[in-house]
């Protein structure tokens, strides 16, 4: 994966995030889309892995079958948010080793305050994907990769549902060999720093707070 920004445009993905935006959608069904469009969102983030071949015996006759190669892939949840992303991506690639970044926002400032840190070990030798439902002003996920960079990641791609401009400026900016994956790219951000027209704030409408 070498493009900066790769916008999925599959129709289930657009559909799903389409009910996920209207603000009547009930906490339950608002997690149960996140879950389903993250697995979606995540065979294209994981495009491109290395492969290899290992012997098999099918039922007719033996093979070199494709397998992926390597260490297992890093999955790290930008929390609390990140959350939601990580539980369907981990469907999908169960045996992936997960780590969390604590992270919050300063409304005032709009600066990230880290308040927790716990990633895998040897993450210089893996693919490591940071995912978090909303790219906004850019500042937390840049900080995110960031502590991924000096804990020794190297190949590191950032997946979120929703991502602004502004966002997307700032994480070039700041990590500019880091892909972005992601399903939208939404008009601005408004004076408080919350995409537009967005979904309002992922974490408070996947967890049912306020």
């Amino acid at each position: 994966m070498t493009e900066h920004l790769n916008v999925v445009d599959h129709p289930l993905v657009q559909h799903k995030l389409s009910l996920m935006r209207e603000k009547d959608t009930p906490t339950a069904v608002f997690r149960q889309l996140l879950r389903e469009i993250s697995q979606l969102l995540a065979y294209e983030v994981t495009r491109g892995l290395p492969m290899t071949t290992k012997r098999i015996d099918t039922p007719i006759c033996e093979m070199d079958a494709p397998v992926l190669d390597g260490k297992k892939l890093a999955l790290i949840s930008i929390l609390r948010a990140g959350n939601g992303l990580l539980d369907g991506v981990l469907e999908l690639i169960p045996s992936a080793r997960v780590g969390f970044v604590g992270l919050y926002r300063d409304e005032e400032t709009l600066e990230p305050v880290e308040y927790y840190f716990k990633v895998p070990e040897e993450l210089e030798d893996r693919l490591v994907i940071a995912v978090d439902p909303m790219l906004a002003t850019g500042n937390s996920s840049a900080a995110a990769v960031q502590r991924l960079k000096e804990a020794g990641a190297k190949n590191i791609r950032f997946l979120c549902l929703l991502a602004s401009p502004e966002g997307i400026e700032n994480m070039k900016k700041e990590h500019p060999d880091v892909p972005i994956v992601t399903a939208s790219v939404d008009e601005r951000l408004n004076e408080h720093g919350y995409i537009v027209p967005g979904l309002g704030d992922a974490g408070d409408r996947m967890f049912g707070t306020k």
